[in-house]
């Protein structure tokens, strides 16, 4: 069965009330987290969570307004590649990063970890790629971030088989199997936050994990359908997709087996 290896690296911060309507402003620490899933075939990285290139490619013009609105907190030592390489695991040693989409929080480490393969979802890099200036701001993308050889490496998720999934991880029904992964690691599409948003089913010896990342930002909002603020709704790609994924999470949840895992889960 699969392993899953929890990284953490950086945080940014928010007014509680941000991540659930109505909960005040006390400043939340939010980490940006990556996971190294493991099977007996494979190594894959969901996500880099920061690095310094984040901190480069924000620090003047238009960008400078991503830390402001969400003040990032970074050291070289919280790095992905640093971690990885604390454990003798360097980036030719990754069967794939997968991201999940494209907010500086996720892809931010993509130029520490080259020339690992990356896949990701082909709709979410379409309507992504050619984003600048404020368009890119307002859906979270730092171009700068993505490496100048980036789509020679690409994989879409879209070419890889779709299966039915188990009745225990209703309501979702189907998924994408990754290659490699013995059916340990199955990619589904989590819409709503933004373009091209994934997740990911993984098989562990304690059960099936949700790999949900950012389809809710605190467990309040899938355990008691918790929104966040109306101002959310200014960075997300689709509000009313993002409450019908936030729906389905509700009712994994209430079926109970499944252990769901948010990448900026806080003390909120």
């Amino acid at each position: 069965m699969a392993t899953i290896t929890v990284f953490e690296a950086g945080y940014c911060t928010h007014p509680a009330c941000m991540v659930v309507r109505g909960a005040g402003m006390a400043i939340c620490r939010f980490p940006a987290r990556a996971y190294l899933i493991e099977t007996t075939r494979g190594r894959w990285l969901w996500d880099t969570g920061y690095s310094s290139h984040f901190l480069d490619h924000t620090r003047q013009g238009i960008f400078a307004w991503y830390r402001r609105i969400t003040p990032v907190h970074f050291n070289a030592e919280e790095a992905v590649a640093h971690q990885l390489r604390e454990r003798g695991l360097f980036a030719q040693d990754l069967t794939a990063i997968i991201l999940s989409h494209f907010h500086g929080d996720h892809i931010a480490g993509l130029r520490d970890l080259r020339p690992a393969p990356i896949w990701l979802s082909g709709a979410g890099w379409s309507a992504t790629r050619s984003l600048r200036g404020i368009g890119a701001l307002r859906k979270g993308f730092v171009p700068g971030l993505i490496p100048p050889d980036f789509e020679c490496s690409l994989t879409m998720i879209e070419t890889f088989e779709q299966i039915e999934l188990p009745r225990e991880l209703a309501p979702f029904t189907h998924a994408y199997a990754a290659p490699g992964a013995d059916g340990e690691l199955l990619i589904v599409e989590l819409a709503g936050h933004a373009a091209g948003h994934l997740g990911a089913f993984v098989a562990t010896a304690n059960g099936w994990i949700l790999l949900a990342s950012d389809a809710a930002w605190s467990p309040l909002a899938y355990r008691e359908r918790a929104k966040p603020s109306r101002l959310a709704h200014f960075i997300m790609e689709n509000p009313a997709q993002y409450y019908e994924t936030l729906h389905k999470l509700n009712q994994l949840y209430r079926q109970g087996g499944v252990n769901i895992y948010l990448t900026h889960e806080g003390a909120l």
